[in-house]
């Protein structure tokens, strides 16, 4: 079913709302935008994608936001990048050797009210990684896509 531009601006201001809506308890997963086909935020802005809103996905990084309709997301993909800390293996102990830090990505796709396909790739705090995936698959009523079997088994799933 294509989505109409009244979708798109009911959503919009839910988005424009986002900062009243934060602040009244919905506090978001924090994200930082790693690029995409939005042209209004800069690589690595960092902000909140909010799931409580019934109509639509909203990402707000300082004044400005963008709302999606969760009718219009047509693909959830979820992928880490693990790295061994080095840096920090050479500065304090080699035993940090040993251990892996975690990147954790999220990509979003949707049609726009253009009919055009859109994407937003977000880089995730790892405490907001499960919550954030199981949010929108109850909103969307698609399953969360995993890059390899490594994210499906840190994914707890």
């Amino acid at each position: 079913m294509p989505l109409n531009r009244r979708h798109y601006c009911a959503c919009l201001v839910a988005a424009l709302a986002c900062g009243r809506i934060g602040r009244a308890g919905d506090s978001g997963a924090r994200v930082s935008y790693v690029g995409g086909t939005l042209a209004r935020f800069k690589k690595g802005a960092s902000g909140k994608l909010h799931i409580t809103d019934p109509e639509c996905l909203v990402f707000e990084s300082g004044k400005v936001g963008h709302a999606v309709p969760y009718e219009a997301i047509n693909l959830i993909e979820y992928g880490q990048q693990a790295a061994r800390r080095y840096v920090l293996a050479l500065s304090i102990s080699p035993m940090l050797l040993l251990s892996k830090s975690r990147k954790h990505y999220l990509t979003v796709s949707y049609k726009d009210s253009d009919g055009r396909q859109q994407a937003m790739v977000f880089r995730v705090h790892k405490d907001d990684v499960r919550a954030l995936m199981a949010g929108l698959e109850a909103r969307t009523g698609l399953k969360v896509e995993f890059q390899d079997q490594e994210a499906r088994i840190n994914a707890g799933r």
